[in-house]
């Protein structure tokens, strides 16, 4: 039987999603040269381009922050693995998709990689998994996106997952073209939640593509066998690569940082169908590029198995 996992929560604030599309209507035009932002009905996510587990992102909304940077950096603690099946357990949503950023099963693949988490859960024998890693081969170090089969359940390190029933229903669409600002997509969305909700902690979970244009994205190289103390260091260990569309991201943002929680206030990784995968960071490509969102907005937030000693390095 496993261990259950440190646990804490709290709600959010939930404003209409009415509410937060005004806000980001106004918001990322300081941003993008085009902004749509609707109130939709959500299409079926498990259908191109998006291909998720679940088809909706209703019912039960949370995001969890599960462990942290902090479980890798200086050296990585390898105890750190978790299990999607316990943590279903403790979440008590039935059925249970998830979808997120987290560090990826190295005890499966054989090393350090980025998880894309997209996973249903459903009670004790039913685990669909959608997910992939994005990992760099030894050696030359080419990018492979490889798919975690339904068999293995496990993640390690850390995880900001966006949870729900998959169930169909209202969402916020974002499409956005042409940026012009400095701000990536999720920063200028997070963003724009801060400075439209004041003094609010309101946190959004969903998955979008980058539709056209480019994304400077980064993978990790296996666990460094000596400590990683600076952000230069940080950065001579990760790998950066500069990916193209369509790529589909999964993740979550909060607005902002909830005092004691010890958040990662933005967190998305993408897969792609033509061997890329990774951590995103911000496109490259501002004349051409595009994006197409579908969010939900959080009820509650689980902070899991919160590291005791905590730091901020390689929280971008």
């Amino acid at each position: 039987m496993s261990t259950a996992y440190p646990w804490i929560s709290t709600n959010l604030d939930t404003p209409s999603l009415a509410e937060v599309r005004d806000v980001l209507a106004r918001d990322l035009k300081k941003t993008f040269d085009y902004v749509d932002v609707q109130v939709v009905d959500c299409p079926d996510l498990t259908e191109e381009p998006f291909f998720l587990a679940g088809k909706g992102l209703g019912g039960e909304t949370s995001l969890i922050d599960l462990g942290g940077p902090p479980y890798l950096l200086p050296l990585v603690k390898r105890d750190k693995v978790y299990d999607f099946k316990q943590l279903v357990k403790q979440l008590k949503v039935t059925p249970s998709l998830l979808m997120g950023a987290c560090a990826g099963p190295w005890p499966y693949f054989g090393k350090n990689c980025e998880g894309v988490c997209n996973v249903l859960v459903d009670g004790d024998n039913y685990f669909k998994s959608c997910s992939y890693v994005g990992k760099v081969t030894d050696g030359d170090e080419k990018l492979e996106c490889l798919p975690i089969p339904d068999s293995e359940t496990r993640f390690a390190l850390m995880a900001n997952l966006y949870c729900s029933q998959g169930k169909p229903g209202k969402v916020l669409k974002v499409n956005c073209k042409k940026r012009t600002g400095k701000k990536d997509f999720i920063t200028a969305i997070r963003t724009g939640l801060a400075a439209g909700f004041p003094n609010k902690y309101v946190g959004l979970g969903g998955a979008f593509l980058l539709k056209e244009g480019r994304a400077k994205q980064h993978v990790m190289r296996d666990f460094s066998k000596t400590p990683i103390n600076t952000e230069e260091e940080l950065n001579n260990w990760l790998t950066f690569h500069d990916m193209s569309a369509p790529l589909v991201a999964v993740g979550t943002l909060i607005s902002n940082e909830v005092p004691d929680f010890d958040l990662r206030v933005q967190h998305f990784h993408s897969f792609s169908k033509h061997n890329e995968a990774g951590h995103y960071h911000y496109d490259t490509t501002p004349e051409t590029v595009e994006y197409l969102g579908y969010f939900n907005v959080a009820e509650r937030l689980h902070r899991v198995d919160k590291p005791k000693q905590t730091h901020q390095l390689g929280r971008d």
